[in-house]
């Protein structure tokens, strides 16, 4: 699997930024969709994750209630729409696809990585 993570910039505190994953390479019916981030001096933390096909969405408590994740299964993008940013939320966005019931919360169980993209929200 192939992916392609977009959508990142530079916003102010309360703002909102859609971040994109397009996928592609193979049939994606098995896998999960799911979004990292990293922070520089942290570790690489889940945000959430997407079932490709039917399947419960999860949230990371840290963005529950702010970030939403949807699926366009037509165009095969999963997209991160980020509402009410606030500064620690700042830091390199990734989307990864994994085998659905293994990838879960931990980045190692995700196979494929997009490139990341960088998100920064001033004060």
């Amino acid at each position: 699997v192939q992916l392609q993570a977009s959508g990142g910039g530079l916003v102010q505190a309360g703002d909102s930024l859609r971040l994109s994953c397009a996928a592609s390479g193979r049939d994606l019916s098995n896998y999960v969709i799911g979004w990292f981030r990293q922070a520089p001096g942290n570790e690489r933390e889940f945000v959430g994750r997407i079932p490709w096909s039917l399947g419960s969405i999860n949230y990371a408590d840290s963005v529950k209630g702010r970030f939403t994740i949807s699926r366009d299964n037509a165009k095969d993008t999963v997209h991160l729409l980020m509402s009410s940013l606030k500064p620690e939320d700042t830091a390199v966005y990734y989307c990864a696809a994994g085998v659905r019931g293994r990838a879960n919360y931990y980045a190692h169980e995700y196979d494929s990585w997009g490139q990341g993209t960088q998100v920064t929200v001033s004060s």
